[in-house]
């Protein structure tokens, strides 16, 4: 039994999700669209996170949405900020009306008879099958599992006598007053958790494995309040976004050309804000620059909690878990009332989502993407991944306007359908994200879309060229195969 049949089915009711329904609903007013989302609330990972001082990594003028101006001032937003700027967008546009909650996505099976994606979900609730058919699929549902984070296994965890939590799963019950707190990890959640639990926690260690570089960068931003004494909201919020996106990618590309210098710099101002008391091997990674994610910190509070001795960071292996706490192979041992383990996500990709066509099973780990935006040989679906080394929103907003002129030039060229083929023979074996160096990402690059050799089918993970091939080169390009459906053509020549 078909529930009901949509013109664009969105699975995803986060940032991403939200953004594009809103996009293609402001473009095609008569389109129908409808979004699936398997929690009960809407706001994607700023709704299932709520561990202390979750917050952005990126700036808010460059993470918000381009056509819905963020207009706090905070350069960093509190996740629930965020959540509130995302559920205050669905209901501007009426998209909150046409998210159906509670729906696990089991299956997509394409028939090109029909010209249309049937999708199988489990409303998780009451266990019920219900059943959807779209004309346009487009996949929002992010790169990581819900269900779980990475959690390694470390010896002799049973015997600790504390309490142990993943960030990702974080007891709202949980109070930490006044104990000794142990957080395992160096990434942008453990450089969150340190400074926010501090103040209330009788002491936190940031346990690493190695180093990772983090960076210091404004809590507020000063520029746009001064300039919008004088200018429309609206071209501040435009003037920084160019100036942000543009600092950004300068960073990025100045790691790359010059690592070295870029290095030296970045250890300059962590040795700044850290002090004297500080060893600095903690924050001396082995690895370039961009090589991972750099973190970053608002106002240096990571530097600010160690210098405070509220908190203090140890560089060194897990040999065990004991009852009072940790082990090292060095034989220091953390002793520990809580531990958090800030280890890591796990990769999942597109949802997990199993896709046929035409009764037969494409595994997207043997395609390649198309503009980063759809996948070889599945038709008439898109996926919104964003970028490694910028602002995630930047390629979600993209995305958006790109499906907008595909739709565009497909009702006014009569086409149904439309399919990325590899007509040259471009693939290769590299994954999308084989050049950063994450754990989260090296544990999955094998379960990744491939890339190719060149031109659409190669992943650039740059924002100027995605905006040029995305906005300004031809639709039809060669690479794309339109066509009619089947039963669009028997009516046409009844």
């Amino acid at each position: 039994m078909i529930d009901s049949h949509v013109d664009v089915l969105i699975i995803g009711a986060g940032l991403s999700g939200i953004g594009t329904a809103c996009q293609i609903t402001r473009a095609f007013p008569d389109k129908s669209i409808a979004v699936i989302e398997r929690r009960e609330r809407l706001g994607g990972t700023w709704d299932l996170f709520r561990y202390p001082g979750i917050r952005s990594d990126s700036d808010m003028f460059t993470f918000g949405y381009q056509w819905r101006p963020w207009t706090d001032t905070k350069v960093l937003a509190p996740g629930a900020s965020i959540r509130d700027y995302i559920a205050d967008t669905a209901v501007e546009y009426g998209i909150d009306e046409r998210i159906r909650y509670g729906l696990k996505i089991l299956s997509a099976d394409w028939s090109s008879a029909d010209a249309r994606w049937t999708v199988t979900a489990l409303h998780e609730a009451t266990g019920e099958e219900r059943t959807l058919t779209c004309s346009f699929l487009v996949n929002c549902a992010g790169y990581y599992n819900y269900d779980n984070g990475h959690a390694p296994t470390f010896p002799g965890a049973e015997r600790f006598e504390g309490q142990t939590v993943h960030p990702q799963f974080w007891p709202e019950e949980l109070d930490y007053t006044g104990k000794k707190v142990v957080v395992i990890g160096s990434g942008a959640t453990a450089v969150t958790l340190v400074p926010s639990m501090a103040p209330t926690a009788g002491h936190v260690t940031m346990l690493q494995r190695s180093p990772s570089y983090v960076m210091s960068v404004p809590a507020e931003d000063k520029i746009s309040p001064f300039l919008d004494r004088f200018l429309p909201s609206s071209a501040v919020y435009w003037m920084a976004r160019k100036r942000n996106i543009g600092i950004q990618r300068g960073l990025y590309l100045a790691c790359g050309r010059w690592p070295n210098l870029m290095r030296r710099v970045l250890l300059s101002q962590v040795r700044r804000n850290i002090g004297p008391d500080v060893d600095m091997a903690h924050f001396t990674p082995s690895y370039k620059p961009w090589d991972e994610r750099l973190c970053a910190v608002p106002n240096g509070d990571l530097f600010k909690a160690l210098r405070s001795g509220e908190a203090s960071v140890v560089t060194g292996h897990i040999e065990t878990f004991t009852e009072k706490g940790i082990r090292l192979t060095s034989g220091e041992e953390l002793e520990a009332d809580v531990i958090v383990t800030a280890t890591g996500l796990e990769v999942k990709v597109m949802g997990g989502l199993t896709f046929t066509v035409d009764g037969e099973v494409r595994d997207v780990r043997d395609q390649m993407t198309y503009k980063a935006v759809m996948v070889e040989d599945l038709p008439n679906m898109a996926w919104v991944f964003g970028y490694t080394n910028a602002p995630w929103t930047l390629k979600s907003d993209l995305v958006a306007r790109y499906l907008i002129r595909l739709f565009q030039h497909m009702e006014e060229n009569g086409h149904d359908i439309v399919v990325p083929v590899d007509s040259d023979d471009s693939a290769l074996d590299d994954g999308i994200m084989d050049s950063l160096q994450s754990g989260y990402v090296q544990r999955a690059k094998d379960n990744m879309p491939r890339q190719g050799r060149h031109g659409a089918w190669k992943v650039l993970m740059h924002y100027g060229q995605d905006t040029r091939m995305m906005l300004e080169d031809p639709i039809d390009d060669g690479l794309l195969e339109f066509r009619r459906a089947e039963v669009q053509l028997e009516r046409a020549s009844a």
